[in-house]
């Protein structure tokens, strides 16, 4: 089987221009045109894009419980989602959605199954675009399944944020570069002076690298939306891969993806010091 080059994962808010509330196909344009076998895209936005279509097709928003609503929305734009992709990616190649929840990666068969599937992607010609499933994820029944998962096991998975999805399938099939694309150029030292931008957490030895993490992200404070974990949790979900030796790249979903991959713009980049 073909190897796994680089995991993308973008996050929602680059997906939307907030100040027209409306889809930024620039960026699912930009991104898509760069995709080639070999990557693999965890892809937030579902929920926003779905948002974004009700509002423009009914005038307003849908009332209710919010996540009943989270519920409607995601299942909307999911479908928007991926007919976009469609649209974007060179017509050569095949897109793949892959819709997954917490259970696939706790389970050994199941996380199995979907490694497997993955690495068969590459030899056919075709690009995965992964998300959490949460049009069929209802937050207790996803909670009580998650307890449970606890009390059997040290270490549960809950995918519930995409960056932390986007870091587990990286480790799952022990991807070369996963490439974190958000609204901001990197971590901070202060969110509010982008003059603080930090270019690199590295380490010589996997123990180094994770003090080296755990110093920044006690400048980490805030987030992009509601509901975010920010880049506390960023830094969190990507240390695992980093350790294992996958180089993250953290940067804004504006630039080219060979231009991050490149280092010629701003970007933060964590990793051990021998996989630069």
């Amino acid at each position: 089987m073909d190897a796994i080059n680089l995991v993308v994962k973008i996050g929602s808010m680059a997906l939307i221009r907030q100040e027209d509330n409306a889809v930024d196909y620039n960026t699912l344009s930009r991104l898509s045109a760069d995709l080639r076998p070999g990557m693999i895209v965890v892809s937030s936005g579902a929920t926003e894009i779905g948002r974004v279509d009700y509002c423009h097709r009914t005038g307003h928003e849908l009332q209710g419980e919010l996540d009943d609503i989270k519920t409607d929305y995601a299942a909307q734009g999911q479908a928007i989602l991926m007919e976009n992709y469609r649209r974007f990616v060179d017509p050569s190649f095949s897109i793949r959605q892959v819709l997954v929840e917490h259970q696939h990666f706790n389970n050994p068969q199941k996380r199995e199954h979907i490694r497997q599937m993955l690495l068969r992607c590459p030899a056919q010609g075709a690009i995965p675009i992964v998300n959490y499933n949460d049009p069929v994820s209802a937050k207790e029944n996803r909670r009580m399944e998650l307890s449970a998962l606890r009390a059997q096991h040290q270490q549960v998975v809950e995918c519930i944020d995409n960056d932390e999805t986007a870091a587990v399938i990286t480790s799952l099939v022990q991807a070369n570069t996963l490439v974190i694309l958000s609204s901001v150029e990197g971590i901070y030292e202060d969110p509010h002076d982008p003059s603080t931008l930090i270019q690199e957490i590295v380490g010589d030895t996997p123990e180094e690298l994770l003090q080296n993490v755990r110093k920044q992200q006690e400048h980490c404070i805030g987030a992009s939306r509601a509901g975010a974990n920010g880049a506390r949790a960023k830094l969190e979900y990507v240390l695992g891969p980093a350790m294992e030796g996958t180089r993250v790249l953290i940067g804004h979903a504006r630039h080219r993806l060979h231009d991050l991959l490149d280092g010629t713009v701003p970007c933060t980049t964590v990793s051990l010091r021998s996989s630069l």
